[in-house]
């Protein structure tokens, strides 16, 4: 039985598995200086798998979530690191060995463990009506406590989440308080089935609407605007028979079309509006906003899979030439009878995990935050990020105008995804400061960048030494001292 992660690209270099847990107090500062009046913690999550895969390899989704969190107070930095304590994770550690195989297919398990749950809390943290909670897409968020990390369990909004899955991109209306969020494959791997539903600022459900898509796909974002909310299916489709033949449970399929479904906020499935248009690869929402009965959704798109570990059904290999995502703007008229799906690019720069203003989500915004990828530049000696892609960059983006302000990250490292903290309640928007994790691949370890977000070319406002390194997380928050007092 292999006890060593094999050597592949997933598992070595800056991605080898980290394993452990951290403690640390007061990082080091090596440039500027942290704001003595930021208080807070952005939390970020991702996935670092304890044993070597079942299969002898796998794909970098599936490993088991590890929640890092870093506490700013007083113009210092605190840092520390738990797994997240999932039904897989026990039964693993009890064993220890994996026992769960291939990411979401649960026909490649050890019999011992049929019926458990695979979760892995692996990829977002959520803070809403007073809780912290690792999500993970195929599964219902586990709580976690914000302070010591430590895993509290499942959590099921009393009982009320009826879908077997929870999305890893909830949204919260920055004018209600409410929690808008859904499940995909609702009703089991590879079902089509769609659960949308409401929380009060509380965490209370008060809404629920099932729907069907037009296939089964990865749903893996959605968008939501004062009076709608969007769904948008793509062809990395599942399959039912691939999965019990042992295969992987997403392909690209290019024949499928792309479809958005758009639902008025108060309206059910019946009112579901399926728009349509020629295959198209997106998976991470910048914003969505609507005038009157025109609906916006800005999201980089790109013509074709953007994931080199989901193989194309027809068998062709990944062509990394055409996987290039750009931030456009989908436009949509809910007033007449069409399906067409308008397209524009605004910011003509390869991107992906854009970030907004929270403040400023649903309505019509002005900023979007996101790394991305200057081919220009000489691409960094390290291996690729989460996705395969080598952020070299950061940038402030106005989609109205084109305009780009950008960091560039410089020497051989490259960047995670950032993270918007603004600098009060009540400010402008874009008023505060971005934040990011930065692989330095010459010394095997992390920074911690802040940058003025109204200055993104600007020396950075703080660098922060992390003297080990932080595996590609997936996604993050920044919870304000003020709203963890709220």
């Amino acid at each position: 039985m292999a006890t060593t992660f094999p050597a592949i690209p997933t598992y070595s270099g800056f991605n080898a598995p980290v394993r452990a847990e951290v403690d640390m107090f007061d990082l080091e500062v090596t440039e500027g200086a942290i704001p003595a009046d930021l208080a807070g913690t952005f939390y970020r999550c991702g996935p670092d798998p304890q044993f070597p895969p079942k299969l002898g390899t796998d794909i970098y989704l599936n490993g088991d979530g590890v929640v890092t969190m870093f506490r700013f107070a007083d113009g210092h930095v605190d840092m520390k690191s738990r797994y997240v304590r999932t039904e897989k994770f026990e039964a693993e550690r009890s064993a220890r060995r994996a026992l769960f195989g291939a990411y979401r297919n649960p026909f490649t398990d050890d019999p011992s463990v049929a019926g458990k749950s695979r979760g892995t809390a692996n990829t977002n943290v959520l803070w809403h009506g007073g809780k912290l909670f690792a999500l993970k897409e195929d599964s219902p968020p586990v709580q976690i406590d914000p302070d010591t990390l430590e895993t509290i369990g499942p959590w099921t909004f009393d009982g009320a989440l009826k879908s077997k899955t929870a999305t890893a991109h909830p949204k919260i209306d920055p004018v209600t308080g409410e929690l808008f969020f859904y499940g995909f494959a609702a009703k089991g791997e590879t079902t089509p089935d769609i659960a949308f539903y409401i929380a009060d600022p509380s965490g209370k459900i008060t809404r629920e609407v099932w729907l069907k898509a037009p296939y089964s796909s990865m749903v893996h974002d959605f968008a939501v605007t004062r009076d709608y909310v969007l769904f948008p299916i793509i062809g990395l489709a599942s399959s039912l028979e691939r999965l019990k033949a042992g295969g992987p449970h997403y392909a690209w399929d290019a024949s499928l079309d792309f479809y958005v479904g758009i639902m008025p906020r108060t309206g059910g499935a019946e009112d579901v509006r399926w728009f349509q248009g020629p295959s198209r690869f997106i998976s991470h929402m910048l914003n969505a906003f609507n005038d009157g009965t025109m609906v916006y959704l800005d999201t980089p798109l790109a013509s074709t899979n953007m994931f080199p570990f989901f193989p194309n059904v027809d068998g062709t290999p990944h062509d990394r030439s055409k996987a290039v995502s750009s931030l456009c703007r989908l436009s949509f008229d809910m007033s007449g009878s069409g399906t067409a799906i308008g397209q524009e690019t605004v910011v003509p720069i390869f991107c992906e995990f854009p970030i907004v203003d929270p403040r400023y989500a649903m309505s019509e915004h002005r900023y979007g935050f996101m790394p991305y990828v200057d081919r220009s530049l000489p691409p960094p000696a390290g291996l690729g990020g989460a996705v395969g892609l080598n952020f070299n960059c950061l940038a402030r983006v106005e989609p109205a105008t084109g305009a780009v302000t950008t960091q560039i990250i410089g020497g051989n490292a490259t960047s995670q995804e950032p993270m918007f903290i603004p600098r009060s309640r009540n400010g402008a928007e874009g008023d505060g400061y971005v934040i990011a994790v930065i692989n330095r691949y010459d010394e095997q370890r992390s920074d911690l960048l802040l940058l003025d977000a109204q200055h993104m070319d600007a020396p950075p406002v703080a660098r922060m030494r992390v003297p080990i390194r932080l595996r590609n997380a997936f996604h993050g928050i920044w919870v304000s001292k003020e709203d963890r007092e709220k």
